[in-house]
């Protein structure tokens, strides 16, 4: 078992790594509490790219104001840059940029089926784990920015889970904060809706994604329904070693939620079988293809802890997706073939049979099931302090949000003081990068309060 570390927190350290065309990028390493209630105990290390347009250095370089970016996720790693583009390209325009890799993310101290064992077995893990979720980060950033800035606030770009965060942020220390800027990530914060009512708000949200596809590209139903067919009578194993099942395969909606995933999408679909000597077989593009749409080996944590973004009201998440599933038998693929109706596919939800079918999940069942049981989950936003909000606000909803309710998007923006919304159809839950530099933009004068 690994050995807690109770030094003390470390500075930045800052080592320019490269420089790209039109970028200065240098490094930081930070370390903090596994438990910011418990300051002296275990450390782990935090990592963060500063990223500075190239002719802005010296005094110029130093006088910038900082914009730290919050990753969508949960448990994905930051932006990895290559030049200027999309909103980066804007952001760099007036700030040093700071992304960060989130605890347990990227080259932060990673959290995965390989490093998990050196905490113990599965009770040790989830607990571990359970100081990953938005508080958490926050309390991270908040260390980070006392030891890079001091007392001066920063600006937050929130996208998707990185939207939550920054409301955590807005909630708990508001006063470590210039603006705030949210991408597609304005959650519930009515302690009412709970884990539960999220899905039940997304199951329909997954049946006007799927059959707006399949009217784009008719051909699809037929084949999604010939794949069914398939994987009920053959198993299937893809190359990364995820059993690709009828409920995997139904995961593939997932790419729906992007401004060119229908598309990408049909592209896939086209290309599932291949002739071969024993008739129709998925063919090996397709299945490679799909390994990597399906794959939780760079991101096991969000399988693990997304259910958790959701929780706080004491009780268990239970596997809400799942359960809630139960309620729309509309998406019982056996049921649509057999009655030759549309296949509906899913989108943004972890099912407990992904623990026995992702090669990546498999060795973390039980850390898995034990954080789907806990509870005591606290709230991560404080909806008075939201409502006497003087921070600048500024939020795009995207209408018809496959991830994120946009219903409870604006219900959220009319709980906080002061929050200037930007609602659009012109873009799907990656607007910030489909869009970026027009979007962030967007964000920024609206934060402003300035026109055009």
């Amino acid at each position: 078992m690994q050995q807690a570390s109770t030094a003390v927190p470390a500075g930045p350290g800052a080592v320019t790594t490269v420089r790209q065309p039109e970028l200065l990028l240098a490094d930081y390493h930070f370390d903090v509490p596994l438990d910011h209630k418990a300051p002296e105990g275990e450390l782990i290390r935090l990592y963060a790219r500063e990223v500075v347009a190239a002719e802005k250095t010296g005094a110029e370089r130093d006088r910038l104001p900082w914009l730290v970016y919050l990753q969508g996720g949960p448990g994905c790693g930051a932006d990895r840059p290559v030049g200027r583009y999309g909103w980066l390209d804007r952001a760099l325009d007036e700030y040093r940029v700071l992304l960060l890799d989130q605890r347990g993310t990227g080259r932060s101290t990673p959290a995965n089926r390989q490093t998990l064992p050196l905490r113990g077995g599965p009770a040790e893990q989830a607990e571990y784990l359970s100081h990953f979720r938005a508080d958490a980060i926050v309390r991270d950033c908040e260390l980070i920015r006392r030891r890079l800035i001091g007392d001066r606030p920063w600006t937050v770009l929130g996208q998707s889970f990185g939207g939550f965060c920054a409301l955590t942020y807005l909630s708990h220390a508001p006063e470590g904060l210039d603006a705030v800027l949210i991408a597609g990530g304005l959650p519930a914060i009515d302690p009412d809706t709970d884990v539960d009512a999220v899905y039940r708000a997304a199951y329909p949200r997954m049946e006007r994604k799927i059959l707006a596809h399949y009217a784009r590209y008719p051909r699809d139903a037929a084949i999604v329904r010939d794949l069914v067919r398939h994987l009920t009578d053959h198993e299937e194993v893809l190359t990364d070693g995820t059993r690709l099942t009828v409920p995997a395969l139904q995961q593939l909606g997932f790419l729906l939620g992007t401004g060119d995933g229908s598309h990408r999408l049909h592209y896939l679909l086209e290309d599932a079988f291949v002739p071969t000597a024993d008739g129709p077989r998925l063919g090996d593009a397709f299945r490679e293809q799909v390994a990597a749409v399906l794959s939780r080996a760079a991101t096991p944590l969000y399988s693990l802890l997304l259910e958790s973004t959701y929780a706080q009201d004491g009780r268990a998440t239970n596997w809400s997706a799942e359960r809630v599933r139960a309620e729309f038998p509309a998406f019982d693929a056996g049921k649509a073939v057999t009655e030759d109706r549309p296949v509906l596919l899913t989108g943004e939800t972890v099912h407990p049979w992904m623990l026995d079918t992702h090669a990546a999940l498999r060795p973390l069942r039980r850390t898995a099931e034990l954080l789907a049981e806990r509870t005591g989950w606290g709230p991560l936003y404080d909806t008075e302090r939201l409502a006497r909000n003087t921070v600048p606000v500024a939020a795009v909803i995207y209408h018809d949000d496959l991830y994120v309710d946009t219903a409870h998007s604006l219900a959220t923006a009319r709980a906080i003081r002061g929050v200037r919304t930007w609602v659009t159809d012109e873009f799907e839950h990656d607007g910030i990068r489909a869009g970026g530099r027009r979007v962030l933009d967007r964000l920024l004068r609206l934060a402003r309060d300035e026109r055009g």
